[in-house]
């Protein structure tokens, strides 16, 4: 599940637990208003009602009586008019009773007064009737009749009336419960309601922390000295960090495929050294022996243990008889003179067969009887045997034996394959020596036989036969002097050749090895792309949520949303640093000189790390000697990142005391023995002072090292990737200058930086010294907002462009992303603006969106998309007929040198790096909209 669906998740079942309340609560409320109506407007009518006709009744029942008191003063018609009026309201109310009635006993009560007040009305009826006659007599004789009539239908009245009292009291209780009940079911929903809140929101803290959490220490796991086994990221959300976890697994499989490659081509590359060096050797002796006995016994003697051969034999062809014969003529090992056959022929035994097939034989399944090797305990076995032909034109001049009590590796097999290509022409010539040394001892031997046989000729034939000994013996010494050159000149050859092949080796290595680093460069600015697309997102949404505009978050979730900000930061600086390291080890990092105002740099420190000493409760000075000049010239950007990561460091190992930094002008002490102390002597030097937990003196020049830190504890303690101080010494040296520490353990530390001032740049100075290139990748500043690349060619020339925040307000802008988290964070944070946002997938949707749109105020454009890139939409779009001048604001997270030319080339009005940070992107949208 995504980031933003728990979220969604989350507020969805809180706003539906929240109207299921609000239901309940109407309902229980509805059922306590019924009650209250019940009880005001007709329990309490019906007794009002049934009040009325007792009351009516009793005036009745007492004009009667008066009647009976003192007939002669009583009127007869007024008391028939005011009895009939009282009969009607008594009949009227009745009446209304009988219709608001809903209740069967209520009926059946009012049934029976009903009926006892009709006997009751035709008495008054008959009393009117004789209270004409005076007769006083049968009047009270008639009321007397009635009476027990007139008293049940009072108990009557009274019963139906407390019926309804009673009715009253129960609707009372009904609703006072409800009440109750209304209460608890209140406090009992909250109490769900708020637990299920706060469930939901632990829920998706936890869940985003964690993965975090995982990705974060899997970074930090990374040994960079060992990449071949790096560990992954289990990480099974499919949500925006479960992309980042496989991006840095793919990140890693390519590492580890990298890493694996770049040891086989050491190894090769050692091998071939190896080789190189051994061949060399061995070959360099050919020329130091004058018989082949002399040369098969050195040489036999320094290849068997270059080779890692325990026995050896030295076979040579010789063709003295009948028939070609190899004999023995060296061997290696303990008792070599029992080592191996004395001679084979062509073809007789595998030695033999070796050299009928002119290729090399290798024995690995030695048979259990084969005992070769002697040690002083005894016979040993050996596991591997290996016999090679010496050829030359096709023929087998001689045959090498080798033994040993391990196989033979690749490299030791090369190794004799290379020396043997030469060792035949080496026999070759000293076997000719050898025969002209022969010859010349017959002809000799043959002259001093025919100069004994001559003693009697005359003496001036045997002045003329010495003469023409002495230069036969001046001739023969020529001609081998001649051939010695002739040899000289031919081993001169072929080792020039072997030299130019070597060298034309090491070239293509070279060759391999910067396509090599090209592809790393690649590597790492796509998996920067790849890592800050998902990190952009996170940023711009966490950064939303804890900002909370509409006041629906509360506190602690602002704070959640802060982590999750403050950790995406951590992240980031992480993947830079990274970045910063490996284009600092491959020599490819941008450094730009300018001028820097120090006035200006020393009250930037103190703004930014005032709050950090007032946090840690620190005192912290910032001081600036005279003799600085108010301009110095050197890249801005990496001296501000050195003093940051500095004091970033100071403040982090200091818990108590003071923090201090100075800046002054550099004595010649300070930067004597530096590269550039003859170039100029206007040098600056910037210390930082703390008193914190200090380095002890063994580990100060550890803590230069990238990933490393005093010891385990610091970091388990501290944290940190140790990046931070390596990266600083880097960037001191490319500015022609140094970082060095001072400290002792307890009592804090002290590190200078001292740089020198270079208005003309980097000078060029001998090999050796520095050496500095451009950057593959231009490392774009996290802490400086982008600056519009050209002011607006309209509006006010005035000032700083002084914004009212209304620049956006119901402007047209398009973002053109493929990455729909993007569209979404941005569609978000630009409709808070008051801003009309339309959005497209890729350059062609793009340039349809704007033809069919009549006013577009801004375009933001990603450059990394399919189907169409930004590139060659801004082209596009820059040839169109309408909105050719429309600002376009070019984003991306591939940031590679010189794209930031390119996209000004291609159309852009300005250029941002990813991840976006909303203040910027803001900022630079205001300044071209207004």
């Amino acid at each position: 599940m995504s980031f933003k669906r728990k979220q969604i998740m989350g507020l969805g079942l809180t706003v539906f637990f929240m109207f299921i309340l609000m239901f309940v609560i109407l309902s229980m409320v509805n059922g306590m208003k019924a009650n209250m109506l019940e009880i005001v407007e007709d329990r309490y009518y019906k007794v009002n009602q049934a009040t009325e006709i007792r009351q009516l009744f009793y005036q009745t029942d007492q004009q009667l009586l008066s009647v009976l008191t003192d007939i002669e003063s009583a009127d007869p018609a007024m008391t028939a008019e005011l009895i009939e009026a009282n009969h009607e309201g008594i009949q009227t109310r009745i009446l209304k009773l009988e219709n608001e009635l809903n209740r069967q006993k209520s009926s059946l009560l009012l049934k029976e007064v009903e009926q006892a007040y009709e006997s009751y009305a035709q008495m008054q009826n008959s009393f009117i009737g004789l209270m004409g006659s005076g007769d006083l007599d049968s009047l009270e004789d008639l009321y007397r009749d009635e009476r027990e009539n007139r008293n049940s239908l009072l108990v009557k009245l009274a019963e139906f009336k407390e019926y309804q009292e009673s009715i009253m009291a129960d609707s009372l209780e009904n609703a006072n419960e409800t009440y109750s009940q209304l209460v608890a079911t209140l406090v009992a929903a909250v109490a769900i309601a708020i637990i299920l809140i706060v469930g939901v929101t632990v829920w998706v803290i936890r869940s985003t922390g964690r993965s975090i959490s995982l990705i974060t220490k899997g970074i930090k796991d990374i040994d960079y000295q060992d990449l071949s086994s790096i560990s992954r990221l289990n990480i099974e959300t499919k949500d925006e960090i479960g992309e980042i976890a496989i991006a840095f697994n793919s990140m890693a499989d390519s590492l580890e495929n990298y890493y694996k490659k770049e040891q086989r081509y050491s190894a090769e590359i050692s091998e071939q050294n190896w080789i190189q060096s051994q061949s060399a050797a061995l070959v360099s002796i050919y020329s130091q022996h004058v018989t082949i006995a002399n040369l098969a016994d050195d040489f036999i003697s320094r290849l068997a243990p270059a080779a890692g051969a325990n026995l050896g034999v030295f076979y040579v062809k010789d063709e003295s008889g009948s028939k070609p014969v190899y004999k023995k003529q060296a061997a290696y090992a303990d008792g070599a003179e029992d080592a191996g056959r004395d001679f084979f022929f062509a073809g007789e035994g595998i030695a033999g067969q070796t050299v009928r097939d002119k290729k090399t034989i290798f024995l690995h399944d030695v048979p259990e009887d084969y005992k070769v090797l002697s040690t002083g305990l005894g016979d040993v076995r050996p596991k591997s045997i290996m016999m090679a032909p010496v050829m030359l034109k096709d023929e087998a001049v001689a045959v090498v034996e080798l033994a040993s009590l391990r196989p033979f590796t690749d490299a030791q097999i090369k190794l004799l394959e290379k020396v043997i290509e030469t060792l035949g022409i080496a026999i070759t010539n000293i076997s000719g020596r050898m025969e002209i040394e022969r010859l010349l001892a017959e002809s000799q031997a043959q002259t001093e036989e025919l100069q004994a046989q001559a003693e009697e000729l005359q003496s001036q034939s045997e002045e003329l036969q010495a003469q023409s000994e002495e230069m036969q013996s001046q001739s023969e010494e020529l001609r081998m002097i001649n051939e010695q050159l002739e040899e000289r000149s031919r081993d001169a050859e072929m080792k020039s050749e072997e030299l130019q092949a070597a060298k034309e080796e090491l070239e293509e290595k070279a060759k391999q090895l910067s396509l090599s680093s090209k592809y790393k460069s690649e590597f790492l600015a796509n998996m920067s792309h790849e890592l800050r697309t998902p990190l952009n997102s996170i940023l711009l949404l966490s950064e939303m949520l804890a900002e909370d505009p509409d006041q629906m978050l509360t506190e602690e979730q602002k704070e959640f949303s802060k982590v999750i900000h403050t950790s995406g930061q951590d992240l980031l600086t992480l993947i830079n640093d990274i970045l910063d390291l490996s284009k600092v080890e491959v020599g490819k990092l941008e450094i730009s000189f300018e001028e820097v105002n120090m006035g200006e740099m020393s009250q930037r420190m103190n703004q930014h790390f005032t709050q950090v000493a007032k946090h840690k409760n620190l005192e912290f000075t910032v001081s600036s000697s005279e003799e600085v000049p108010p301009v110095f010239h050197t890249d801005e950007q990496r001296l501000q990142q050195i003093v940051k990561n500095l004091l970033s460091n100071a403040f982090k190992f200091t818990e108590e005391g003071s923090v201090a930094v100075t800046f002054e002008k550099a004595a010649q002490s300070d930067f004597f023995g530096l590269p550039l102390s003859a170039y100029t002597d206007d040098w600056l030097k910037i210390t930082v002072l703390d008193t914190g937990i200090g380095i002890p003196a063994e580990k100060q020049q550890l803590i230069f090292e990238a990933f490393q830190q005093a010891d385990g504890a610091t970091m388990r303690k501290y944290g940190g990737t140790g990046l931070g101080l390596s990266i600083s010494k880097e960037f001191a040296q490319l500015l022609g200058g140094i970082c060095k520490v001072e400290s002792k353990e307890g009592k804090g530390s002290r590190f200078t930086l001292v740089i020198p001032n270079l208005p003309n740049g980097m000078p060029e100075i001998e090999a050796g010294t520095l050496a500095f290139e451009e950057a593959a990748v231009t490392a774009e500043p996290l802490e400086e907002v982008s600056e519009p690349a050209s002011p607006p060619a309209e509006g006010n020339s005035d000032a700083d462009h002084q914004h009212t925040g209304t620049e956006l307000k119901d402007k047209t802008v398009i973002v053109v992303d493929d990455d729909h988290r993007n569209i979404y964070a941005l569609k978000n944070a630009l409709n808070k603006e008051g801003m009309n946002v339309l959005t497209a997938e890729n350059g062609m949707q793009c340039l349809d969106l704007i033809m069919g749109t009549e006013k577009i105020d801004i375009v933001l454009m990603d450059i990394m998309m399919p189907v169409m890139d930004g590139y060659e939409t801004m082209k596009r779009l820059r040839g169109l007929d309408r909105h050719q001048d429309v600002p376009i604001i070019a984003l991306t997270a591939k940031a590679m040198k010189g794209d930031r030319e390119k996209c000004m080339e291609a159309g852009a009005t300005d250029y941002i790096s990813k991840p976006l940070k909303l203040d910027q992107l803001l900022s630079v949208m205001r300044v071209w909209l207004s």
